[in-house]
């Protein structure tokens, strides 16, 4: 291997163990929301099958680490964990926390979907062909979410409003 083949593959494998710490905090991000979801069914229902599409996604990232003989960094995986609680929990004083929680979901699923281009994009460089359908499955299924997540800004805002004006529950 030459040592532009050695520095891309490097590249690759920090991306990959950077991408697997990303779903960690989306997970940890997720599952503390889920705790506090109330009046927002439809979210609850969402979130819970993105919580099996990030732990494939994960599982996913370790076969191609794997493949590589590599594995993802308990480091970077704890931290991201910790991140994502400390950011979910954030949101929790605030009074419209469904609606700064949709757009903090909203921003994250983006920023995922960066994080599996840039991979892809990686992988191609590097001739990793094996991994570039695991890749690009997990970039879709944050595209999905995002879609969704996107798609439901307007009606979570106006539900939001309504619940609060009648002064139901709103804010979870």
């Amino acid at each position: 291997m030459t040592m532009t083949e050695q520095t891309i593959r490097d590249i690759f494998v920090v991306g990959l163990r950077n991408a697997h710490a990303l779903e960690n905090e989306a997970l940890s991000i997720m599952n503390r929301q889920l705790d506090r979801l109330e009046s927002y069914p439809e979210l609850a229902l969402r979130l819970r099958l993105h919580v099996d599409e990030t732990e494939g996604q994960i599982d996913r990232l370790d076969a191609i680490l794997e493949g590589l003989s590599e594995d993802a960094s308990t480091l970077k995986d704890t931290a991201a964990s910790v991140m994502g609680n400390m950011a979910a929990l954030g949101h929790t004083v605030a009074g419209d926390e469904i609606l700064k929680n949709t757009f903090a979901d909203y921003a994250f699923e983006n920023y995922e979907i960066a994080a599996y281009r840039s991979l892809l994009a990686m992988a191609e460089q590097g001739a990793f062909t094996e991994a570039m359908p695991l890749l690009q499955q997990s970039l879709e299924q944050e595209e999905d979410m995002a879609r969704w997540l996107e798609g439901q800004l307007k009606p979570f805002t106006l539900r939001y409003m309504e619940r609060e004006t009648a002064g139901l529950q709103a804010k979870r």
